[in-house]
């Protein structure tokens, strides 16, 4: 290293952010992930013999897998490069390739080739670096926000160990801000400023286990500050803005988030619900995408428990439309509700599942002669609609009259719960195929249940 090169790593180290100058410089220094990276786990075990593996770090942002890459790959004397998935190509990852090569050939040192947001490489990157992952050319460590079984491919996944870092917890949060606030050579100990106790929590709360946004936080609330002064919670308040979101409107979080607003809502948790339908369009979620799954689960999951739910559930999205946001946010709050408390079958969507089925899977047989429409003198002379009986002519408006084709003769697909209005409903059935039993054209009752 060079004069030069030398100035401009102090330089670095002195104006770098508190949450890149406080880094953990060795593993001994990392705060949580002790199931992943602890001592005595297989990882660090790895680490400690020097038997490198290629990695996929998966975790929310700020969970350390920069730092853990790092550290891996200064444990193990290997030589380390960094690049972003979303700024380099093919051609860059070439030319680490051959300085790699020839770094293991010349030096018996390897690489380490750190990418980050790896989630964001294309076929053809991926394709690019994989032989050279195979061989050992390299050792890849991955860092993603967003599940690598969906975003990696496969060939390069299985060549790779998946290591999942949750979130920091708020114990590991405090203990790396206090780490901050006392440290004097990296942090900010060296002005004796203090915390308070209402601050400290507030901004522990904020982060949501991300440690580069307390950090980051911490060190602007405290700009400004005297020596020996302390930062308050309407300090906190003015450098956070807002809680950190670990949250991508397209990615997994964004999945998981509608599929709990769904479950909660069948569950009938009208609390849950809200809270789910809140923090989605907190985050940003489009509320026309979250109006259209409301629609959908007054179909599905509500049907004609309650004939109402489709309706309302209509109205709301006309109302968001309408209004927009945030005001048409309350529409989407008052179906939340309803379809919460309504009574709830998904009679309609089996009963539509199996139909669907059946068209599928059996030979589609021609309408019945006596259902077929018969507007010219060939259709008539053909015998199209010859026998069919009109339902008004008959008691309570229900004739018994061959509906399905032969194949199909005696299907049945829809079978009303006794909940809300389907309890009417079932009642109405039971009568109509009565009727059809008595007539000879009985239904039988359905076959398997194709909901799950």
């Amino acid at each position: 290293m060079d004069l030069f090169e030398a100035n401009r790593r102090a330089t670095l180290e002195q104006a770098a952010p508190l949450s890149a100058r406080m880094r953990p410089r060795n593993l001994a220094e990392i705060v949580g992930h002790e199931d992943v990276i602890g001592a005595g786990t297989l990882l660090r075990q790895a680490i400690e013999r020097d038997q490198l593996i290629s990695l996929v770090l998966w975790g929310p942002p700020g969970s350390g897998k920069t730092t853990i890459a790092r550290l891996i790959a200064n444990e193990t004397r290997a030589h380390f490069v960094a690049i972003s998935a979303v700024s380099s190509g093919v051609a860059e990852l070439r030319s680490i390739v051959r300085e790699a090569a020839d770094r293991l050939g010349m030096h018996s040192q390897r690489t380490v080739l750190f990418i980050d947001e790896i989630h964001r490489f294309n076929k053809a990157q991926q394709d690019a670096i994989l032989p050279h992952v195979e061989e050992g050319t390299v050792i890849l460590i991955g860092a993603t926000t967003e599940n690598p079984s969906f975003e990696v491919n496969a060939p390069l996944l299985s060549r790779s160990r998946v290591v999942v870092l949750a979130a920091l917890d708020d114990s590991d949060i405090e203990m790396i801000v206090t780490r901050a606030l006392t440290d004097a050579e990296r942090g900010l100990g060296s002005r004796r400023l203090s915390l308070s106790e209402e601050a400290r929590s507030l901004l522990v709360n904020l982060a949501n286990g991300d440690a580069r946004f307390a950090l980051n936080t911490l060190e602007f609330a405290a700009a400004g500050l005297d020596v020996g002064g302390t930062i308050d919670v309407e300090r906190v308040l003015q450098a956070a803005q807002r809680r950190v979101a670990a949250y991508d409107k397209s990615g997994e979080a964004h999945y998981d988030a509608i599929s709990a607003l769904h479950k909660t809502l069948r569950g009938s948790d009208p609390d849950a619900a809200l809270y789910w339908l809140a923090r989605m369009l907190e985050r940003g979620d489009d509320p026309l995408y979250v109006a259209r799954r409301l629609v959908r689960f007054a179909t599905e999951d509500v049907g004609l428990a309650d004939p109402q739910a489709l309706p309302l559930a209509i109205a709301a999205q006309q109302a968001m439309l309408f209004l927009g946001m945030p005001e048409g946010a309350l529409a989407l709050a008052e179906l939340t509700v309803y379809l919460a408390l309504a009574p709830k079958s998904n009679a309609i969507y089996r009963a539509f599942s199996a139909a669907s089925g059946d068209v599928a899977s059996t030979r589609n047989d021609p309408v019945p002669i006596h259902l077929r429409n018969a507007p010219t003198r060939l259709m008539k002379d053909l015998g199209y609609g010859r026998g069919y009986r009109y339902a008004h002519d008959f008691e309570d408006g229900i004739v018994a009259q061959q509906n399905l084709p032969d194949n199909l003769r005696g299907a049945t697909y829809y079978e009303p719960t006794e909940r809300g209005f389907e309890g009417e409903l079932g009642k109405r059935l039971r009568r109509i195929r009565e009727v059809y039993a008595a007539s000879g054209t009985e239904r039988a009752a359905k076959t398997e249940d194709t909901s799950k």
